[in-house]
């Protein structure tokens, strides 16, 4: 069974440490005027005093916690004038209790009463900078909570836009194909292309926006997906996959290779009567794992990376911000166009894979 934090109900922590400290507070007293011998009256006026220490601190807290929250000059200043308020009265009550129960008749004077106010004003002190040091502690711990958390959500916000911003464009080529299939009267393959896009939107949808998926995980959608423009490119589009064993269970951002695959369709697949070879790598290399997606097009034309840069306004840039939403500096992204022909994108991420939970 978990353990709650002692300061997660403030209410609570605080009764606990204001009786503990009088408790202890008691217990001192009465042990030191016992080693003075003092007497056993004087567990009567330690009582007392325990019990208005007690008393006016719970009034001196009522009034901190309203303090607390205006600007700290205010506060240091009043709390002063509280101390000394609150000093005056506990050693009034002393000194009255001193001459009742210890020396009947006789009141402190002198350096005696001035000891007393002395100890009486430190004691009083050293309990408002222990509630406000509390306090401010907590103010502070909570504000750094809610900001933690203000930071999550805008990142998971962040990632969840990249997210959606692949969809549209997508769904966008895939029903302008799918119009054009009814146009021409193929109903066939109008239907075909329908149900394959319904799998792989029910096949992406599982997953949260914000969420990582696995590299075997992202290979099927990939593979879903060239399903579709299958049904347009037919064996223009030669699609190969190259997946090492040891990272298929390593986790990424789901739907971060997408825009790669579509990319290389558009400028290496579409432009050439032939068609293009496009392959998918993924391997481990130490601690990391480096996935390559690479195309035979015409990737010797400096332009065609300006191109596949703006290919869909969210390409290349989207996957980018997406690494550094997910992993800071601790990724590599790179872009090359081969001498030979042809286009290639390197990712290079850290290999982390999902911990099982431990049997409760």
């Amino acid at each position: 069974m978990q353990q709650q934090p002692f300061f997660e109900d403030k209410n609570r922590a605080f009764w606990i440490l204001q009786s503990a400290g009088w408790a202890g507070y008691f217990f001192l007293r009465t042990l030191s005027g016992l080693a003075n011998n003092m007497g056993w009256s004087l567990l009567l006026h330690v009582a007392l005093l325990t019990g208005t220490g007690y008393s006016i601190t719970l009034l001196m807290a009522a009034a901190y916690r309203r303090l607390i929250r205006v600007k700290p000059l205010i506060t240091f200043a009043v709390a002063i004038v509280i101390v000394a308020v609150a000093a005056a009265s506990f050693s009034a009550i002393e000194a009255w209790s001193h001459g009742t129960f210890i020396k009947p008749g006789v009141r402190p004077e002198g350096l005696q009463f001035l000891g007393g106010i002395v100890l009486t004003v430190s004691l009083l002190i050293a309990w408002s900078g222990l509630y406000f040091g509390i306090n401010y502690y907590l103010m502070l711990e909570q504000q750094s909570d809610q900001l933690l958390r203000l930071e999550t959500q805008a990142s998971s916000a962040q990632l969840a836009m990249l997210r959606y911003q692949l969809n549209p464009h997508f769904l966008f080529n895939t029903l302008n194909s799918i119009s054009t299939l009814v146009l021409l009267k193929q109903t066939d393959q109008a239907n075909a292309m329908l149900s394959r896009l319904s799998s792989f939107l029910r096949y992406t949808l599982v997953n949260e926006p914000t969420g990582q998926v696995t590299v075997e995980q992202e290979v099927e959608t990939l593979k879903l997906y060239l399903d579709i423009e299958k049904m347009r490119f037919e064996d223009r589009m030669r699609p190969r996959f190259h997946i090492d064993p040891a990272v298929a269970n390593a986790r990424l951002p789901s739907l971060l290779l997408q825009p790669l695959v579509e990319n290389a369709i558009k400028y290496a697949v579409t432009p050439q009567e032939e068609g293009a070879d496009i392959a998918v790598e993924a391997r481990k290399v130490g601690n990391r794992v480096v996935i390559t997606v690479s195309d035979t097009g015409p990737g010797a034309d400096a332009a065609y990376t300006v191109r596949a840069e703006q290919s869909t306004g969210v390409g290349l840039a989207n996957i980018r911000d997406r690494l550094a939403q997910a992993y800071g500096a601790d990724h590599r992204f790179e872009t090359q166009t081969n001498i030979r022909g042809g286009f290639s994108v390197t990712i290079e991420i850290p290999h982390q894979v999902q911990v099982s939970e431990e049997p409760k």
